[in-house]
């Protein structure tokens, strides 16, 4: 989680939303892949931290399937990610901080519960959840900060 949340920075440091994610072998605790968050730069709605990882994870094993993997992640999965997970077939997803607005997995539509779902990752929450939040809050107060005050 340490890595993802260096990769958090990261985007956070390129203007993006800082959330970042690791893929890790379970059997080795190799690093498979890491993702950062990019849609700004890349203008792609997709490239969010999970999916830039499970993709790169992906081309370095050959397969789609990536059974046998943990995505550790800095905030609980999206809808988008957490459907991703599912169809890669994930063996396990760790999150820092819950996301009551936009997580899909203990939040929202709780898409690992959902009875028609391909595949069900284990998960857990709450992993250095206090510094994946503060990173977060920290970016949005930034960004807030800086938008000119209107004059009406």
């Amino acid at each position: 989680m340490r890595m993802a949340l260096d990769l958090a920075q990261a985007a956070a440091d390129a203007g993006e939303v800082p959330v970042g994610a690791v893929v890790v072998d379970e059997a080795t605790g190799t690093v498979v892949a890491t993702g950062a968050n990019g849609p700004v730069a890349a203008h792609d709605p997709t490239a969010h931290a999970e999916i830039v990882a499970l993709r790169a994870a992906a081309l370095a094993t050959g397969n789609y399937r990536l059974t046998g993997l943990t995505l550790y992640v800095t905030l609980e999965p999206c809808a988008m990610c957490a459907g991703a997970v599912s169809h890669a077939r994930i063996g396990r997803v760790v999150w820092g901080a819950d996301d009551p607005k936009g997580g899909a997995v203990i939040n929202g539509p709780r898409l690992f519960e959902q009875p028609t779902l391909h595949s069900r990752p284990r998960t857990e929450g709450g992993v250095l959840a206090d510094e994946a939040a503060s990173l977060l809050r920290g970016f949005f107060r930034e960004r807030r900060s800086a938008r000119p005050v209107s004059q009406a």
